[in-house]
């Protein structure tokens, strides 16, 4: 596994995400702002890991998606905590503790474990049995 890679490409996922987050709050479609947030940051995550998946697997097939989904969401979750919580969340009155036990954000994780799974089985797993039929 190219942990540098991972991490490069966790990096950037993070970044999108937490800009789709912040700009979701300028966007008046739910009464709950935050509520509101974090829906688009759970459809977000879809199409991001799905297209973070696709450029790891570019260079590597060999690593198991639950590896790099893993990766992936450890990377976010170091970035929320040194910069999203601090940044984001302890100005607004919350705190680390309920940043991390909110239901949400290990929902999110399950889904960068869930995508970078499926897309290793589909594009990475199947390609391979197919080769050896």
């Amino acid at each position: 596994m190219n942990h540098v890679r991972a991490i490069g490409i966790g990096i950037l996922i993070w970044i999108v995400g937490v800009s789709v987050y912040n700009l979701s709050f300028y966007l008046s479609i739910l009464e709950d702002a935050q509520q509101q947030a974090n829906i688009l940051l759970f459809m977000a995550v879809i199409p991001l890991v799905w297209f973070g998946a696709k450029q790891y697997y570019k260079k590597d097939s060999d690593t198991h998606g639950y590896w790099v989904g893993q990766t992936f969401f450890l990377t976010a979750t170091a970035l929320d905590a040194l910069i999203t919580v601090p940044v984001f969340i302890i100005p607004n009155g919350g705190s680390h503790y309920q940043f991390f036990t909110d239901l949400g954000f290990w929902l999110i994780g399950l889904e960068f474990l869930t995508i970078t799974v499926l897309y290793w089985y589909i594009k990475t797993a199947t390609k391979k049995k197919n080769q050896t039929i």
